[in-house]
């Protein structure tokens, strides 16, 4: 069974193009910004891990121009830590920026380090998630909108229905959760949203990746085609005038501008292995793996788990989704033996209903508009609400002062 609590984890801001290098007193500490550093949103920024400490950041920068972030761990008095921050600033450039890693929880300290221009102080130990999270929040201008969550769906093989997943649950997303959401058709010789849609948009997702040096955020708006109130669709233009030897960044600059635009942005990845699906499902927020109940499905989807956890370590795992259980005669593997073999909990499993998904894609609806208390539209409105729609908690990280706020905050009540 799926478990219906689960919430999304907050969506991070991938950190810019930056150079970051840190100076460590212990080797955990390094070890962990290491790890940090192999991060998919971290895979731009240029890392260095060294040790030394304060003192080693002084003596590098005496001569040396500073990078835009300088992580400096201290674990104390012995450290000298203020003193290192006041001769540091007198070497610093003018915008780099400065996080501490600390092992001391005194609020007195921290003031001093703020009032230093530190920019932000994290409590050892640190988890890699932590860590990524508070670089991130350095280059997100004050007040700006959340960054979009992207959710990539993509079949174990054709033809198990991925893109009538991706469609209904982009759907769902934007009535039952009220997201503005964009459906992004990337079969570009062969893709279907807009059929499922509706839709016969004169342009597409062609015009963002053939020619990317004129994608901005007005052509985009050009390109998206009105489906609801809160749902968009960038469609694929399903000709075969043009093949798709794309690079792997093909979608990147595509992707950026999405998620600076709307909340929520679902992809239709379609099912071919290629260096830009291989790079795109990497990069997603939440990644959907839709399978039928059989032997390739099953094979196909453990080793797509597999090279998504070795390369997403810090990630909720994929999701995974059995598509048309139950069809008369056919021999299928079992949710429960699937999910064993996968060592995975399955998200969901959909049933056979030709009669529903046939009129559907027959009249260009989703699901739920044919038939509402459908056992598959019951399915993605679960799965829109763990994606989008739960409160989030976040845990891990915290600064100096959050245990000493707490109990003053329980004297106070009391």
């Amino acid at each position: 069974m799926p478990d219906l609590n689960e919430s999304p984890e907050r969506t991070i801001a991938p950190v810019p193009r930056i150079t970051i290098q840190a100076f460590c007193e212990t080797s955990d500490t390094a070890a962990l910004i290491e790890a940090a550093g192999s991060d998919r949103r971290m895979g731009k920024a240029h890392i260095k891990v060294q040790m030394g400490g304060g003192p080693a950041a002084v003596e590098a920068y005496r001569h040396a121009p500073t990078p835009n972030v300088i992580i400096i761990e201290t674990q104390g008095a012995k450290s000298r830590p203020l003193e290192c921050l006041d001769t540091l600033a007198e070497v610093c450039d003018e915008g780099t920026k400065v996080v501490v890693i600390g092992h001391v929880n005194d609020v007195s300290l921290y003031r001093q380090f703020i009032q230093r221009g530190v920019s932000e102080y994290l409590m050892a130990p640190v988890d890699p998630i932590a860590l990524i999270q508070a670089v991130s929040d350095l280059f997100c201008a004050p007040g700006a909108k959340p960054v979009g969550r992207t959710i990539a769906v993509v079949g174990a093989k054709g033809g198990v229905g991925a893109s009538t997943v991706a469609h209904n649950l982009a759907w769902t997303i934007a009535r039952e959760q009220d997201t503005a959401t964009v459906i992004a058709d990337l079969d570009i010789a062969f893709g279907t949203a807009s059929l499922n849609f509706n839709q016969d948009p004169p342009q597409g997702i062609a015009e963002a990746v053939f020619a990317p040096e004129r994608l901005d955020a007005n052509l985009l708006d050009r390109l998206l085609s009105k489906c609801s109130d809160n749902l968009t669709l960038l469609a694929a233009p399903a000709t075969l005038d043009r093949t798709t030897d794309l690079t792997e960044a093909a979608f990147d600059n595509l992707i950026d501008l999405l998620r600076a635009a709307v909340p929520c942005i679902v992809l239709d990845v379609p099912h071919q292995w290629t260096a830009w699906s291989r790079h795109l499902l990497i990069a997603a927020d939440e990644i959907v793996v839709v399978a039928s109940p059989e032997l390739s499905s099953l094979r196909n989807t453990k080793n797509l788990l597999t090279l998504l956890q070795q390369n997403r370590p810090n990630d909720h795992k994929a999701r995974v989704i059995l598509n048309g259980v139950g069809i008369p005669k056919r021999p299928e593997i079992g949710a429960a033996e699937f999910a064993k073999a996968l060592d995975a909990t399955l998200a969901a499993s959909i049933p056979f209903d030709p009669a529903l998904f046939g009129t559907a894609a027959n009249n260009g609806q989703m699901l739920a508009e044919i038939q509402s208390g459908a056992k598959a539209a019951e399915v993605f409105s679960m799965l829109a609400a763990n994606l989008i729609g739960r409160t989030e908690v976040r845990k891990g990280r915290q600064s100096l002062f959050e245990p000493l706020l707490s109990k003053l905050t329980r004297r106070k009540a009391s």
